[in-house]
């Protein structure tokens, strides 16, 4: 009789913790994702004044002396040296690839029409996992992937003047190696945590920073306060702060569930993108725009994690993670966060 009443209180408790945790997840995802979307438009007004290179790969030194500092105040351990190469993979994708080319791609195209071929991220990092785990999802998954790709080649020839232009190629290298990066930042997190891997990439790549960074700047770094707000935006919620709120959102609620919401960051940068920046948002951007989310939502939905052949499962950590997050909530490399 006890445990019937007293179950009641209990599992009622229990009901609420899970639902705050639902609410707590969505609104961190939320946050993540807001923060990442004025990441194109921020960039484009960037390097109006400031050379591309000095803001792609700048904000990356800026962003990594606050995760230096961060991760000698919570005493977070050094990786393993075998894991070494893995975070080099993630600091070329993340810190590096993804930042100058899309840097370099905005001094000739719109935030607007960049954001509609980065739509293809989630689908690109989903492709890239299954490679490197050695997945095989049914056929409708490449597919879907493939169809999102037309798309923006579709997009991307009938928006120039000569067809395809060198930006929109520019653009797509960015995914590409972004999606390597955040594949391989996946794995790590399941042995490290999410922030901390972020935060360790940008730590080791930055020496390699440090010279074309200080050249680009030998031009001059003589630009508008705007442009100057625009690129301490990117260096300290696009590359750090970002991660934080996205990864705690990913760590209460899980990939499969918050990693939707990430759907809706392509048309918040449509959105900043007009209001902001006053860029025409064209039939063509909206509709593209459409047929690439559906693209990636139907990758998400027909992907079926299984064991892979190097022994990691997506639903059970290997190793004990770091402080912070756990490791389940990331343990799958499906990771699709845009920087």
């Amino acid at each position: 009789m006890s445990n019937a009443t007293g179950g009641g209180p209990v599992t009622q408790a229990a009901r609420d913790e899970a639902a705050g945790r639902v609410r707590a997840a969505v609104a961190y995802g939320a946050l993540g994702v807001l923060a990442f979307s004025f990441s194109l438009p921020a960039t484009r007004l960037a390097v109006k004044d400031l050379d591309p290179t000095f803001v792609g790969l700048g904000r990356a030194l800026v962003a990594a002396v606050l995760a230096a500092a961060l991760l000698k105040l919570t005493r977070q351990p050094r990786p393993a040296r075998e894991d070494l190469p893995r975070f080099a993979l993630v600091g070329l994708g993340v810190v590096i690839g993804f930042p100058i080319f899309t840097s370099i791609a905005l001094k000739h195209l719109s935030s607007a029409h960049a954001s509609v071929i980065v739509g293809m991220l989630p689908a690109a990092t989903a492709a890239v996992a299954v490679l490197r785990a050695h997945e095989r999802p049914p056929r409708a998954f490449w597919l879907a992937a493939a169809a999102g790709l037309v798309a923006v080649l579709a997009f991307a020839a009938t928006q120039g003047a000569h067809g395809i232009e060198g930006a929109d190629l520019l653009v797509l290298i960015a995914v590409a190696f972004c999606s390597v990066g955040y594949a391989e930042g996946g794995v790590l997190s399941r042995r490290y945590g999410g922030w901390q891997v972020i935060c360790w990439a940008l730590v080791l790549t930055a020496p390699a920073l440090v010279v074309p960074v200080g050249i680009a700047a030998s031009g001059g770094v003589h630009a508008s306060a705007s442009a100057w707000l625009c690129f301490a935006y990117v260096a300290v919620f696009s590359m750090f702060l970002g991660f934080f709120a996205w990864y705690r959102g990913l760590a209460l609620g899980g990939i499969a569930k918050i990693g939707q919401i990430q759907l809706a960051q392509p048309v918040l940068t449509l959105v900043w993108s007009a209001l902001v920046l006053g860029e025409h948002i064209t039939r063509a951007m909206a509709i593209t725009a459409l047929l690439v989310l559906a693209c990636v939502l139907a990758t998400q939905r027909t992907r079926q994690p299984t064991t892979n052949a190097s022994g990691a499962e997506p639903s059970k950590p290997t190793s004990t993670p770091a402080r912070g997050l756990p490791s389940h909530a990331l343990a799958s490399s499906e990771n699709t966060t845009t920087s």
